[in-house]
């Protein structure tokens, strides 16, 4: 079987998956607690990683455009372009990157141990849907604590940039704020909310997917995780790029 027909049927496979969550949770949504304990935990899991990571992407960010706007001396629009590139294109997608291998390679483990130790049998034999008693809950828990996570992130790149605006280039935070509203419009805005909503959908669907769809053993977990980090950085990628072409049609940027 090629690679290629490998990542044709993790496409189907996570795609029904998809609609089966959907059609499960328009049917019931009885775990609401559960959902919100799912998204609280997610959240402050990774809470301070995100922020971490996202206070430095706003610093390269910022760094790497000090050094090319000094030449043209067009400093004082420093803080609006590192602000709307960080939010339109680079922040989403790295903190993504890093929420994909945190986020999904916990939930995949988590999930693949109930699959092969039959936890996810017994509730199957108990008369309760596995899909709405525990893909359900952890799927949205996952959407959630993944936008609010990506929105805590971009906030944070921008403390990121002000600091490092004032270190290398010397740049009141006044003056760095001054033309953010400037240059980062409505697009730059709508950008980043719509990509950091897909990829939450994507990281949740891959995630619980390959969890869910773990056949074996402790080693068959261990290769379900890797091929869920993996697989989920590829998507992401690919989602990136589709939102970016749609976002650029619809709006006509």
């Amino acid at each position: 079987m090629t690679i290629i027909t490998k990542n044709l049927q993790v496409l189907g496979g996570s795609v029904g998956f998809f609609i089966e969550i959907m059609s499960s949770s328009a049917h019931t949504f009885r775990n609401r607690e559960e959902v919100f304990n799912q998204t609280l935990h997610v959240f402050w899991q990774s809470l301070l990683t995100t922020g971490f990571a996202g206070f430095f992407v706003g610093a390269i960010m910022a760094l790497q455009f000090t050094l090319q706007m000094e030449v043209f001396s067009a400093l004082s629009y420093l803080g609006g372009l590192v602000t709307s590139a960080t939010v339109r294109e680079v922040g989403p997608l790295l903190i993504a990157f890093l929420l994909s291998g945190k986020i999904g390679a916990f939930t995949s483990a988590e999930l693949g141990t109930m699959k092969v130790s039959e936890q996810i049998d017994a509730i199957r034999c108990l008369g309760a849907d596995p899909i709405e008693e525990v893909i359900v809950p952890r799927f949205f828990g996952i959407v959630l604590a993944s936008f609010f996570l990506l929105t805590v992130g971009l906030m944070c790149s921008l403390f990121g940039g002000i600091l490092m605006a004032s270190i290398f280039a010397g740049i009141p935070w006044e003056q760095y704020i001054r033309h953010v509203p400037t240059i980062m419009n409505g697009f730059s805005l709508t950008s980043g909310v719509v990509k950091c909503f897909s990829f939450s959908l994507v990281i949740a669907t891959l995630c619980t997917y390959r969890g869910y769809s773990v056949r074996g053993g402790a080693k068959e977990v261990g290769e379900g995780v890797v091929q869920a980090a993996t697989q989920t950085m590829i998507s992401l990628v690919l989602a990136d790029w589709v939102s970016s072409l749609i976002l650029e049609e619809l709006l006509n940027v």
